[in-house]
């Protein structure tokens, strides 16, 4: 075969290959998202340098990040080096023999050709602690150098010995930035479409969002979007592309645009106005169209206390544990706590009077209603304190049958001013039966002067 022929070959050959394959990055340079994890003088940077009779081996490393950051690509880089032996294993299929051998071979290229060998374990989660400690005399000993890759949080799915032993690297999720610059490289790159098309900027702005931080899915969905747009002899690809390729209609919700506060609108009135379905609707759009599930936990959170509040007080801690919970797994099982956490807050009973309560507080204080702290709710555990009669006369609340004891705690110019105003509503009304009897003490006329003391 002439030296044309075999290069048309080989051309027609990678172009035959998926497009996410074609754009893989060759050097750390061209992974995008990951500034701070690909630096100069970073683990990576050893990792994927070649090495030399006077270079230290670099030390094992775990990749943690969500899907399509960058750890397969990374593992990719790392392979391609001269000088080291690559071994790949993938958690999902390999046994512990498998484990073994591989360390057992990579034992043996460093002693009879002093070959370094580095071991990539693919979603290292999946391996059980039996086969991840046979993972650690290699790595102690330096037989191999592990780059290990999970989604997961190592804190939690690597043994701790391993994760002693490894320098854990955090891999970011890719922005919507990241993705569109990746899709544009992609429609010019000859590695990719080479320019043959056009890619309108509504349906890049869809791609963007049917990724939802994913470099592969991006690229995946563009490439079946850009045959759709071949297959109609057009020369950009639109939105209805995107749709046809991928089965999935455009949400109509722009992250910085109109569409967004919208239906984060929505979704909080949805929720406070008790329709759980209306709300689970907003939720889902908003997920859909890959919003940053943070944001959304951080407006049910605020909802718990905003609108719930002490109507029901768990609202709160269903909230919390629902964002801490989207943290720790990601997307898309995060999804779950949050519909959970929505469900909760739509479904309890609502108060607004924590909200009230501070609010009418902040305003007072800005309005210069203040006062000075009564000299018995000073501290007065210094002598010099105490001389100035600070802490005098202080009524020690447990020392009395109700806990609550008849003196003044708001400075003298605001004294009867009421902030908490408790519903009648769930946990509230419970609130509300008890604060009458205690405003009823406070409100008294006598302080009794023989009350016990206590701390001051």
């Amino acid at each position: 075969m002439a030296d044309d022929d075999l290069f048309t070959a080989l051309a027609d050959e990678r172009l035959r290959l998926p497009l996410a394959a074609r754009m893989r990055p060759r050097s750390l340079s061209e992974v995008v998202g990951q500034h701070r994890a690909t630096a100069e003088g970073s683990p990576l940077r050893r990792l994927v340098a070649p090495p030399n009779d006077s270079s230290i081996t670099p030390a094992s490393v775990l990749l943690w990040g969500p899907p399509g950051c960058g750890k397969t690509t990374i593992a990719g880089l790392i392979a391609g080096v001269p000088g080291r032996a690559f071994v790949e294993i993938s958690a999902v299929s390999a046994g512990i023999k498998d484990v073994r051998a591989a360390v057992d071979a990579a034992r043996h290229n460093l002693g009879a050709r002093g070959t370094e060998t580095v071991l990539f374990v693919d979603e290292v989660h999946r391996f059980s602690k039996t086969q991840q400690d046979a993972l650690l005399p290699a790595v102690e000993n330096r037989w191999v150098t592990l780059v290990a890759a999970t989604t997961e949080n190592p804190a939690f799915s690597v043994v701790t010995p391993l994760l002693s032993r490894s320098l854990l690297i955090t891999l970011e999720p890719l922005t919507a930035d990241d993705i569109a610059d990746l899709l544009d490289r992609a429609m010019a790159d000859p590695r990719g479409l080479g320019g043959a098309l056009a890619l309108d900027e509504q349906a890049r702005d869809h791609l963007v969002r049917l990724a939802a931080g994913d470099a592969r899915r991006a690229l995946t969905a563009l490439e079946a979007a850009a045959g759709a747009a071949q297959d109609r002899g057009a020369d950009t690809v639109l939105s209805d592309d995107v749709e046809r390729a991928v089965d999935r209609a455009l949400v109509h919700y722009d992250r910085a645009g109109d569409q967004h506060y919208d239906v984060i609108s929505a979704f909080i009135k949805s929720m406070r106005g008790s329709d759980v379905d209306a709300a689970l609707h907003y939720l889902a759009r908003m997920i859909d169209a890959g919003e940053d599930p943070r944001f959304i936990a951080r407006r049910i959170v605020i909802a718990a206390s905003e609108d719930v509040g002490m109507a029901d007080p768990e609202a709160l801690t269903i909230a919390v544990a629902a964002a801490d919970a989207v943290a720790f797994i990601g997307m898309p099982e995060g999804r779950i706590p949050l519909a959970q956490a929505v469900i909760a807050l739509a479904t309890a009973p609502k108060s607004n009077a924590a909200i009230v309560a501070i609010d009418a507080a902040l305003a007072d204080v800005k309005a210069g209603r203040s006062g000075a702290v009564p000299a018995h709710l000073r501290d007065g555990h210094a002598v010099s304190t105490r001389e100035q009669g600070h802490g005098a006369g202080y009524i020690y609340p447990h020392a009395l049958p109700e806990r609550v004891a008849a003196q003044q705690y708001l400075p003298d110019t605001l004294v009867g001013t009421r902030y908490y105003d408790p519903s009648s509503i769930g946990n509230e009304a419970l609130i509300a039966e008890r604060l009458v009897r205690v405003r009823e003490i406070l409100d008294a006329a006598a302080r009794p002067k023989d009350a016990g003391q206590g701390p001051r």
